[in-house]
């Protein structure tokens, strides 16, 4: 798993064409305001309006490649005229859980329903069968997202494995965190 490696070159449903690569360091500034974006826009992801620094985004991309390198972690890039719109990755946790992997993923909102999601989650899990250790994917879900909790379930064959009830506050609400798995 190779910095800048391209796993896919194609297009969206919609013609766009896009490209899924393994991060470089000079995708710092692009990570960060990529996530400063969604941030604001709060949508189903941890960050609800906070921005991240540009040193603590390079501080995490070093860590990620820290990991990559061990091959304890994916991460790929989606990028559409040169433009970051999409992030997913499986992280292995350590120690007694050092066999399951945390998943995440996120799409602009400018490229939503295109297909990129899919696509992305597919090629990440494709990537994913290189890390030996992993054994179980894990991932949390916001209550009220019911389309992802569908496509998790019916598309990509997770299961729930608890909830925990008003563990997310989002836009101001209270709502339940669902907890999925799947083994690999």
């Amino acid at each position: 798993m190779k910095p800048g490696k391209i796993v896919f070159r194609g297009q969206t449903k919609k013609g766009r064409e896009i490209v899924i690569r393994y991060p470089l360091g000079s995708d710092v500034s692009a990570l960060r305001n990529y996530i400063n974006t969604l941030s604001k826009e709060k949508t189903f992801i941890r960050f609800q309006g906070e921005q991240v620094s540009l040193a603590d985004e390079k501080k995490y991309l070093a860590s990620y490649f820290k990991k990559i390198k061990k091959n304890e972690a994916v991460k790929l890039m989606v990028f559409c005229q040169n433009k970051l719109v999409a992030v997913s990755d499986i992280n292995l946790e350590d120690k007694i859980s050092g066999h399951v992997g945390v998943f995440g993923i996120t799409v602009a909102k400018s490229l939503r329903n295109e297909g990129i999601g899919k696509l992305l989650m597919k090629l990440v899990f494709k990537e994913a069968k290189k890390i030996k250790k992993l054994k179980i994917v894990t991932l949390g879900i916001f209550a009220n997202n019911p389309i992802a909790l569908r496509l998790y379930r019916k598309r990509f064959g997770f299961k729930e494995y608890g909830r925990l009830p008003q563990g997310i506050k989002h836009r101001g609400k209270f709502v339940d965190h669902i907890f999925l798995y799947k083994k690999v």
